[in-house]
């Protein structure tokens, strides 16, 4: 069972919330969401709200097709922040001149998948 979950236009630049998708790409999605409350960085808790959203989904699919259902089995499969639209704004400098600030957007997307077991489901 996979499900996957996306934020379109958080405001973090990709740069910085690709640093905190790095740490969960591949983790278990408990050890994930532990990484992601502990972890620093300001971007930690989009992609964290995203986790959770990506779980939620998971159960969801799995209720609506009769199948069981283990969160624990639940692994981060991919994790990745692509680039969103940059607003443009400007600032006023020294001798009437004026510089571009880019305030930059991200879209984080993560797919939790539970991994396909080798002994046929035994």
């Amino acid at each position: 069972m996979e499900a996957k979950a996306q934020a379109r236009f958080v405001r973090v630049t990709p740069t910085k919330a690709r640093r905190v998708v790095d740490l969960v790409r591949g983790k278990n999605a408990q050890e994930a969401i532990n990484v992601l409350t502990f972890a620093p960085q300001g971007a930690s808790e989009q992609v964290l709200k995203v986790l959770n959203s990506a779980i939620a989904n998971a159960r969801q699919k799995a209720d609506q097709a009769s199948v069981a259902f283990d969160e624990r089995l639940l692994v981060v499969s991919e994790a990745y922040v692509d680039e969103g639209p940059t607003m443009k704004r400007f600032r006023p400098r020294a001798q009437g001149r004026a510089s571009r600030i880019l305030k930059r957007t991200s879209h984080i997307t993560l797919h939790v998948a539970q991994p396909e077991r080798k002994d046929g489901g035994r």
